[in-house]
């Protein structure tokens, strides 16, 4: 039993997920799947009694999906925890907490923060899982990484599609606030940690393929190009509901 617990919490020494595969893309179907029965029964559940209990529950696996992240390192000694890797300085991780918040709170502030992070930088996570490149099906890491990241989005489309939310012309200003703040931390994190801190991928490129390796090497034309890539993804994000704007606008 204890070889087992071994075997699963910890990682292979060989890479074991492959972009693009069945183990890939079977959890994000999964999600959609999941977020095509909110949207089915949006109404259903807006008229529950005891709704607030699904937001707690979507919170719940959030915050246990982010905390069990650290709590694997720390029952894996081999796993060898270090502040070069594994400081709490990430997109992903902070979308997760304010998305348990945003669900439990119904918090205007925190969805405009979620819905664009999510979508312009949390996503590249589920286009290129580098993360997760030794550790299968067959390890905790890969159902932990899958829980948290499409748990971020079953719980935007839940307050889209079940308490309206959504974003407007201002809702720009504090994700991008916010993303400059971690950005800054993980530039002085990077700095004072050297070789090997790559928080925010601002350092260098990553070990195993990803879709972040098209960005120069070069740290100032690295930060500018993530930056333009952020304000697009930004636009791109926004843009279905400036259409649905624009289309009432002209309708009425």
């Amino acid at each position: 039993m204890l070889e087992f617990m071994r075997y699963f919490f910890g990682k292979g020494e060989a890479i074991e997920f492959t972009n693009f595969s069945l183990a890939h893309f079977l959890p994000i179907i999964v999600a959609v799947a999941v977020i095509f029965l909110i949207r089915r029964y949006r109404n259903d559940l807006r008229g529950m009694k005891n709704e607030h209990v699904f937001r707690y529950i979507i919170a719940f696996m959030l915050i246990v999906s982010e905390m069990s992240y650290f709590w694997r390192l720390v029952g894996v000694p081999s796993l060898e925890p270090n502040p070069v890797d594994h400081l709490p300085i990430t997109v992903c991780g902070w979308v997760a907490v304010f998305a348990s918040y945003m669900v439990i709170g119904k918090s205007q502030g925190l969805f405009d923060i979620c819905y664009f992070w999510a979508f312009s930088g949390s996503i590249f996570a589920l286009i290129t899982p580098t993360v997760i490149s030794y550790t299968g099906p067959t390890r905790f890491r890969y159902y932990q990484f899958w829980a948290q990241h499409l748990g971020i989005y079953v719980a935007i489309f839940y307050m889209i599609f079940v308490h309206k939310m959504r974003p407007n012309k201002k809702s720009f200003i504090k994700p991008y606030a916010g993303l400059t703040v971690l950005a800054v931390i993980a530039y002085f994190a990077n700095r004072m940690l050297g070789p090997g801190a790559n928080y925010l991928f601002m350092a260098e490129p990553e070990e195993t393929p990803s879709i972040l390796d098209i960005l120069p090497p070069n740290f100032a034309l690295r930060v500018c190009v993530m930056a333009a890539v952020v304000s697009v993804m930004f636009a791109v994000a926004y843009l279905p509901w400036y259409l649905k704007d624009r289309k009432k606008t002209c309708v009425g």
